[in-house]
This record gives structure tokens, C-alpha cells and sequence, in this order.
């Protein structure tokens, strides 16, 4: 089964997350990179420990810069904060 690609709800206009996979079988179901077994919370969270991209991209050779940044961009994406009028 290919993977899916992240789909934003329709009325909330975001980046393109092409990196960005969903499939049910895998990891949970869970945000992945490309399709491999790898998850965007993975990449955040040590990104968030401080390891730099230059240590991730030798411990996951695999993985490529653009990888790291949509991991970033899709975490921002998720936390963004929105006004809704009362």
C-alpha cells in the first residue's frame, strides 16, 4: 500500500509536507519521513535535545536535510496558534 502523504484539513491552508507520510501498518500510523520507519517526532524530539542535523544525518544516513527541515515545518505546522472569534 503506498503511503500517504499529510493532508491538512480543507480549510486550513499549510506548506506542502511531501515528505511527510501516513500509513496504517506502520509506526501507528504515525507521521513518518518518506515512508520509512522513521517519525517526525523522532526527528523533533532530538532536535529538540540539542543534537545537531550534521549528528542526525550521520546516525540516520538515510536521511536527508529537507527530511529534517519538514519534520520541523510540520511539528510548527501542528502547534500554530489560531484565533478563533468568539
Amino acid at each position: 500500500m503506498p503511503a500517504k502523504r499529510a493532508a491538512p484539513p480543507a480549510a486550513a491552508p499549510s506548506p506542502p509536507f511531501d515528505r511527510i507520510t501516513f500509513e496504517p501498518g506502520k509506526m501507528g500510523g504515525r507521521a513518518c519521513i518518506r515512508g520509512m520507519r522513521v517519525t517526525a517526532g523522532l526527528i523533533v524530539s532530538l532536535v529538540a535535545e540539542g543534537v545537531s542535523w550534521d549528528e542526525i544525518l550521520t546516525d540516520y544516513p538515510y536521511l536527508e536535510r529537507e527530511d529534517i527541515r519538514q519534520a520541523l515545518a510540520y511539528a510548527a505546522w501542528l502547534t500554530r496558534e489560531e484565533i478563533i472569534p468568539a
